[in-house]
Order: C-alpha cells, then sequence, then structure tokens
C-alpha cells in the first residue's frame, strides 16, 4: 500500500523525469581539471592514459587534446564506444575499447572519473587497473556523489535524500514509467548503482593489489563547516584518492 501511494505521487510531481545531476556543473568547463586538479594535464603530458569507464568520450578527448601521448577509452557498452569513436573524428592518438582488447602493463596512468559508484564489481574493477598499469604507474581515481549523499540516488534523487526516504520498489516503478524501462532495484539502472560509500570505498582498496594508496574525502562546500569524521558519509561530495603501483 505504502509502495504504491509513493508511486503515485511520484507520477504526479515527478511525471517529467529527473535531469542528471551534472547537466550544467561542466558546461564550457573541464571536468578533468575540475575534478582531478588544474596540473592534470601537465601530469599525463606525453602518457599513454586510460579512461576507465569513458562513457561517451569527452574526457578521453580532452586527454588526447591536451598532452597525453596515447589516450584510450574503455567501457563495456559497445554503442557507447561507437558513439565516442566518431566523436572522436581524425584523432591519432586516441582509441576506444573494451577491456579483454587491451594489452597489460602498458599504460602510465588509468583515470577514473563517476565510475567506482556504478561498477557491478569495484574490487574486480581495481584488479584490472593494476593489471593495465605499467610498474610505477598511478590510478587517479575521482566518483560522487556517495550513496548517503544527499543526492546520491542519482537519477532516483528527486528530493535530498529520496533514495533513503522512499521505498526502492516505488522509485523503480517512477523509473520504469518515466524512462520506458523494466527495473526491480537500483543496480539494474543503466550504467549500474552499487550504492557505494566511503567507508565501503576505504575497504575496497584496504583490500586491493595497491600499496600506496591515498583517499581524500571531499565535503559539500556549503556543510564542509560539519564535515567531520561522524558526519562524512552525509557531508561529501566526491571521493578522491591516488593509488600507485
Amino acid at each position: 500500500m505504502l509502495e504504491h501511494v509513493q508511486f503515485r505521487l511520484l507520477r504526479l510531481a515527478y511525471s517529467g523525469g529527473s535531469e542528471p545531476l551534472s547537466r550544467h556543473v561542466y558546461s564550457g568547463r573541464s571536468k578533468l581539471q575540475l575534478l582531478l586538479g588544474q596540473d592534470i594535464f601537465n601530469r599525463i603530458e606525453g602518457k599513454t592514459v586510460v579512461d576507465f569507464g569513458c562513457g561517451y568520450g569527452d574526457e578521453t578527448i580532452d586527454l588526447a587534446e591536451h598532452g597525453a601521448k596515447q589516450a584510450v577509452g574503455l567501457d563495456i557498452r559497445e554503442e557507447v564506444l561507437d558513439a565516442a569513436r566518431a566523436k572522436a573524428g581524425s584523432l591519432s592518438n586516441i582509441s576506444f575499447l573494451k577491456a579483454e582488447q587491451c594489452p597489460r602493463a602498458f599504460a602510465d596512468v588509468v583515470i577514473s572519473l563517476d565510475s567506482f559508484e556504478h561498477f557491478a564489481d569495484p574490487s574486480s574493477a581495481l584488479d584490472l587497473m593494476y593489471d593495465l598499469l605499467a610498474p610505477g604507474g598511478e590510478v587517479l581515481v575521482s566518483f560522487g556523489p556517495p550513496w548517503l549523499h544527499p543526492l546520491g540516488g542519482h537519477s532516483f534523487s528527486l528530493f535530498p535524500w529520496s533514495h533513503l526516504l522512499l521505498s526502492e520498489r516505488a522509485l523503480c516503478r517512477w523509473y520504469n514509467a518515466t524512462k520506458n524501462t523494466d527495473i526491480g532495484r537500483f543496480e539494474e539502472v543503466s550504467g549500474g548503482l552499487n550504492r557505494m560509500t566511503v567507508a565501503a570505498f576505504e575497504q575496497l582498496v584496504a583490500t586491493c593489489k595497491f600499496s600506496d594508496v591515498s583517499i581524500t574525502p571531499v565535503p559539500i562546500r556549503a556543510l564542509r563547516h560539519l564535515h567531520n569524521g561522524l558526519t562524512r558519509e552525509y557531508t561529501t561530495s566526491v571521493v578522491k584518492c591516488v593509488l600507485k603501483k
């Protein structure tokens, strides 16, 4: 009964669906520089760089155009790889592949942006990143918002913490009705959604193959004065991490 009431209210209030959280954030700006620092292009200059979970290839192209010796975009979805190849045009220092098509120990840098909250098997993803890197290489990670962030439900975040306050079944019914899909759990949404928290990510990297790890939870700007060890799950905007092989 509660599920049905919530579903009906969602249909009334959000009949047009929801906008992606990043729709306007990166307009006219470099996502790589915003998430990984202004010096990112100096950091990757002359290097072979893997964009792990590249999606439609915008950041891979940015890497190829700003100093990378070779930029390789990896994704599991052939349709987005095809779109990325078309977008890259005649760039000669770029390629878009599935992971099984890549050699091992060939990359100097692996970049992962807004992906760790989506991987179905994040531990295997970390292992693969390790295998792709040459000795001395590094992984640069930035992902968010984490699961307990006010908008950590991504497409299901219709208002702050709606993904925690409302029934998962009601939200999935609403999503199906607005997106013409058929999912029953958050994990089944296109691109995946694995409910990654700050603590879960820390536990993940604590047991990975990388021995040199640095993790930085970055607070939501408006809540930075409330950000501490007790509140960080709810006040962390993105999680940044550097892992070295």
